[in-house]
């Protein structure tokens, strides 16, 4: 036997509703060349850590390269993409971020990728 409680769907209080709307108004805001930023510089950031560029002693028990690999080429992607729409004042230093996350990455391998199979090299080619 069901009550109407148990087969009620789960609202949020009221002040929540208020809190999320002033949210999506607060995103509204920022401009987009922001958002795609603050996005590359997050994955940017998280890859260094997995490549072993942490500044912290723990740095090596931080590397990741597998996890670096899929980080490095989320990132080639999302430059790639965007380039054209945040123009080169915004993709340059990104380019340049991720080149030298590549070639980190290159240095850290055991067993270096062939040339145009590392990391994001499908989206920006052989990185030497």
């Amino acid at each position: 036997m069901s009550t109407s409680d148990s087969n009620s769907l789960h609202h949020e209080p009221a002040g929540t509703d208020a809190g999320v709307s002033q949210q999506i108004r607060d995103i509204s805001e920022v401009p987009a060349v922001e958002v795609i930023t603050t996005g590359a510089v997050h994955l940017m950031s998280a890859a260094a850590v997995k490549v072993g560029l942490a500044d912290d002693p723990e740095a090596e028990g931080l590397k990741d390269l597998d996890e670096a690999r899929k980080l490095i080429t989320a990132l080639a992607g999302l430059v790639t993409a965007a380039a054209p729409e945040i123009g080169s004042q915004h993709a340059g230093p990104l380019r340049d971020g991720l080149r030298s996350l590549q070639l980190a990455f290159r240095e850290a391998s055991l067993i270096p990728d062939e040339p145009g199979k590392g990391p994001g090299e499908k989206f920006t080619g052989p990185v030497n």
